[in-house]
């Protein structure tokens, strides 16, 4: 069971050399789509195919990239 609860939330800009600053524990997709991201730490971005409307994905993402998403209104949520 996750506890999260979501304390702020801001609108994510999808671009190819800005990092998100804070970086979200989890994203919310308000548009279905693939998301182009990477994640805290990792050294190679990460296609997430198909995210469906709705979704909270559970990821620290660092940078949201503009090239290959095509998911909309998306949101980082800080707890």
């Amino acid at each position: 069971m996750d506890s999260f609860i979501a304390r702020n939330a801001f609108a994510i800009t999808p671009d190819d050399t800005a990092a998100l600053n804070p970086i979200p524990q989890k994203v919310y997709v308000g548009g279905a789509g693939n998301i182009t991201c990477r994640l805290r730490g990792d050294s190679a971005d990460v296609v997430f195919n198909g995210v469906p409307v709705g979704t909270v994905l559970p990821i620290e993402a660092q940078y949201v990239r503009a090239t290959g998403t095509t998911a909309t209104l998306l949101r980082g949520l800080i707890g």
